[in-house]
């Protein structure tokens, strides 16, 4: 049996995230994606409440695909269901868990009061557990990816 890491996710994570506003254009989501270099931003509402997770697939395939005009439709339109999230004081295990279980690359975590305190990422985890545990995460990804040939 793989030994379990006793590292938290607050050990792992990136500090702080930029949010984009559930109520700002996914024109404004693209253009704060590309000034950052990142595919994916949480979507925070007017509470500062994480509301959903944005990603440049879904600008192309839920918004541009359908017509949808980049400076009218906003984030909010795009955000479904409730986001994946981790606690800071969760296990790394519990977060390489909830990413194989749900087939994500990272996961937005909250601190004690619920707040959106950053992110974790495959890369980020691969960085803080054995090599062995790592391949378990991309072997797991792996197998569960259409192939295509």
């Amino acid at each position: 049996m793989p030994q379990r890491s006793a590292k938290k996710v607050r050990d792992a994570m990136h500090d702080g995230c930029e949010c984009i506003g559930e109520s700002q254009s996914i024109l404004d989501a693209a253009r704060t994606m590309q000034k950052l270099d990142v595919g994916v931003l949480p979507i925070c509402g007017d509470d500062d409440r994480l509301k959903g997770m944005l990603t440049d697939r879904d600008i192309v395939v839920k918004a541009l695909a359908h017509g949808m005009d980049p400076a009218a439709t906003t984030v909010g339109m795009l955000a479904q269901g409730r986001p994946l999230t981790i606690m800071a004081d969760a296990s790394i295990d519990q977060a390489l868990d909830l990413m194989r279980e749900h087939a994500v690359k990272r996961l937005p975590v909250l601190d004690e009061n619920k707040q959106l305190c950053g992110m974790i990422s495959e890369a980020d985890i691969a960085n803080a557990v054995s090599a062995q545990k790592t391949g378990q995460l991309v072997g797991a990804r792996a197998s569960e990816q259409p192939q295509h040939f």
